[in-house]
């Protein structure tokens, strides 16, 4: 069970709904949480977790050997991502926009631009509230995160067997990396607010989830504020709505304080209750 937890837009209660929603899994189930939010990784602020596992993370790129080099122009001209630029015998080489396709490398004819590998990140393996926790961080100054979100998740498919309930908290946005790493999901939880904002996000969400041809459920966070547009929006598009957490102001006072709240919060419980009870319905021979 792969289960994506995504939004249209940043603030809507992701990580709020992950990290609460995998420590109330694992009372029961194998749970394994990941963020893969690479950019900015904070799940992590709201579980008490002990390190067990590091690791340095690559993608390859090109050197340049201009000792054997012709510059006959084709790595320039192979280059799809405006990597490389030639101009006489100057090379120049911008990591950052390369797709690390192989193109320029296998294609050189004087086998001058072998890979090699360049830093782009670090992933975190802990263990955290009953269950496994992992982050990946992108170094600063790197200009794509999809290679990172995609390694990150070659290591829990990995590490983890069938049985593991996966929860991915996602970028957010409707973007390449969430693109990336919702498309080996089982489902796709969209969160949204009751709000205009949260409207026209949810509706660029669906349609990229649809897109890829997702499976999707909606969540509402803050539920009570606004107006009814998100429930009449679901319902002229069939969407299932499993869970409507409160607009309360107690949770807002945890959350801030970086503490999880099913606990503490009983109509927060009913909700991930009720979400537990969609998942083992829909996906419970997986786990057992």
């Amino acid at each position: 069970m792969k289960i994506a937890i995504a939004s249209g837009k940043g603030g809507t209660g992701k990580t709020t709904l992950s990290t609460n929603l995998a420590a109330y899994l694992s009372r029961k189930h194998p749970v394994v949480l990941t963020d893969l939010d690479v950019e900015e990784p904070n799940s992590g602020l709201f579980l008490q977790s002990k390190l067990i596992h590091s690791q340095d993370m690559f993608k390859m790129v090109p050197d340049h050997k201009p000792d054997i080099c012709t510059y006959c122009g084709l790595c320039q001209e192979v280059c799809n991502y405006n990597a490389i630029l030639q101009l006489g015998k100057t090379f120049m080489f911008y990591p950052e926009l390369c797709h690390s396709c192989y193109a320029c490398s296998e294609l050189c004819p004087a086998q001058a631009r072998p890979m090699i590998p360049r830093k782009m990140g670090e992933l975190k393996h802990y263990k955290a509230n009953g269950f496994d926790f992992i982050e990946s961080r992108i170094e600063v100054g790197q200009e794509q995160a999809v290679p990172l979100i995609s390694q990150t998740q070659n290591y829990v498919k990995k590490h983890f067997n069938d049985k593991t309930i996966k929860l991915f908290d996602s970028p957010p946005g409707t973007s390449c990396p969430v693109i990336e790493a919702t498309k080996d999901a089982d489902l796709v939880i969209l969160i949204t607010e009751a709000t205009p904002f949260g409207l026209h996000d949810l509706t660029l969400a669906v349609k990229t989830m649809r897109e890829i041809k997702k499976q999707i459920v909606v969540v509402i966070n803050k539920f009570g504020l606004g107006n009814n547009d998100i429930l009449n929006y679901c319902n002229d598009n069939n969407i299932e709505i499993i869970a409507k957490i409160p607009n309360d102001r107690k949770i807002a006072e945890l959350v801030s304080s970086g503490e999880l709240i099913y606990e503490k919060i009983p109509e927060v419980m009913n909700e991930l209750i009720a979400i537990e009870s969609y998942l083992m319905k829909k996906f419970g021979e997986a786990v057992k």
